[in-house]
């Protein structure tokens, strides 16, 4: 299985988790990431993240989402195919930079990519020629969990226990 994560998501870690929605996308993407280094899935990585990145002000976060990008297994160049499809993607009301990403990550052949702009998020799942299926990133972690992988339910199992302790945490950090 091979995941494509755009700027936003990988991120989310970094975000304040003031917000509950947040706090568990932020989980989530840190249990991916995980999972991602078990090899239960391929990280893709792209020309087009690369350059997001290294636009972002905050040095911190540059490095995390950079040495995310360092664990991924494949790395897509922009191409023209690449851009052909993201200014068809444009034409349709994606932004240029995320339909950049969309594109990328059909020609990594992903299975899913994953987005944590719900606006993107609802236009991306609207495409009726889409070649990856777009999720959140709570949708990814319940997408994967249906499969019957016995490597992926080790690592969801790991995960969940993980995310017991920090539902502990959280509970006294975001007063549940």
């Amino acid at each position: 299985m091979k995941v494509y994560f755009d700027t936003c998501s990988l991120q989310r870690p970094l975000d304040d988790k003031n917000q509950v929605r947040i706090a568990l996308e932020a989980e989530a993407i840190l249990g991916a990431i995980m999972l991602a280094e078990m090899g239960t899935f391929e990280l893709i990585s792209s020309e087009t993240l690369l350059f997001e990145v290294q636009k972002t002000p905050k040095v911190q976060r540059q490095r995390y989402v950079l040495n995310v990008l360092n664990k991924g297994k494949i790395f897509i160049p922009l191409n023209e195919d690449i851009k052909n499809r993201a200014k068809a993607l444009n034409q349709i009301g994606i932004k240029p930079v995320d339909a950049l990403h969309l594109s990328s990550a059909e020609a990594a052949g992903a299975d899913y990519f994953c987005t944590c702009d719900d606006r993107f998020l609802k236009k991306a799942k609207k495409l009726k020629d889409n070649k990856t299926t777009a999720v959140s990133p709570l949708g990814k972690i319940i997408t994967s969990s249906k499969q019957n992988s016995p490597k992926l339910e080790n690592g969801m199992r790991m995960w969940f226990l993980e995310m017991r302790g920090w539902n502990r945490i959280s509970r006294i950090t975001l007063n549940f």
